[in-house]
């Protein structure tokens, strides 16, 4: 398997603590962002073949022996280009693995992805308001749309909700493209028109999940990898001091426990 985690983003939501590194390399609870997630993954048996895709900062990043690939183009482009700056990596026949990176996920998360027999499969957070209500006052606000069918394949994702019957969980920035359809996936991606947009995006800022949504509506079967909890995002300044507080505390094992290998 081979696995590439999105590190590019100039993370301003965080500053003044992506001022002098990479979102990915800030720390929580005394330890990157970035290692957090590979704890995650070494727990998971996932050791080999892991390239980080950097951008901003990239001098600054520590990825453990870990390879590491750039887009040039991070300031004017968005997670589908970054993830493309890697297209040699991805091995026809091997199964390929998607992060963000700033998240962090309990191994169990990763299991469960990596357990999914599907072309594609997206971990996804049941139990996703309890975590929001962490974050802002009304969850709606930030969510996005998640809709599944009777078999838990996704059939929507990444809009804005408008109530939270649309919302069946919450897309956790986590992705498995089965060996047998990375061939197809590259040439996916080589057909989309340039001079389109996709949800109200160019195709240079295009959302990860316009792409995911198009693989859907193009027919691809995703599913849903469903959990509860075991995960974090960190996005905003504030987030970060609160996580960060409940760490000390030790209340943020009730939502994520963070990997300590």
């Amino acid at each position: 398997m081979q696995t590439l985690i999105l590190a590019a983003g100039q993370g301003t939501r965080l500053r003044p603590y992506t001022n002098d590194r990479p979102k990915c390399m800030v720390p929580l609870a005394g330890k990157p962002l970035l290692h957090h997630q590979m704890s995650a993954m070494a727990a998971c048996g996932v050791r080999e073949g892991i390239t980080v895709i950097g951008g901003y900062r990239s001098d600054d990043l520590d990825t453990l022996q870990a390879g590491l690939v750039l887009n040039p183009r991070y300031d004017a482009t968005n997670m589908v280009l970054t993830l493309f700056c890697a297209r040699d990596r991805m091995v026809d026949g091997e199964d390929l693995l998607i992060s963000y990176g700033d998240i962090v996920y309990e191994p169990r998360v990763l299991q469960a992805v990596l357990d999914c027999d599907a072309p594609v499969c997206l971990a996804a957070d049941r139990e996703w308001k309890r975590l929001w209500q962490l974050r802002m006052d009304e969850p709606l606000d930030d969510a996005e749309t998640f809709r599944m069918d009777a078999q838990g394949y996704v059939t929507e994702l990444g809009r804005k909700p408008g109530s939270y019957d649309e919302v069946q969980a919450q897309y956790m920035g986590l992705i498995r493209i089965r060996g047998d359809h990375v061939a197809r996936f590259k040439a996916f991606f080589d057909e989309l028109d340039r001079s389109a947009t996709y949800d109200g995006k160019d195709f240079d800022n295009m959302y990860m999940t316009s792409l995911v949504q198009s693989l859907i509506d193009a027919g691809w079967p995703v599913k849903a990898c469903l959990v509860d909890n075991g995960w974090l995002e960190v996005d905003t300044a504030d987030e970060l001091e609160s996580y960060e507080a409940m760490a000390t505390s030790g209340e943020i094992d009730a939502y994520c426990k963070l990997p300590q290998a």
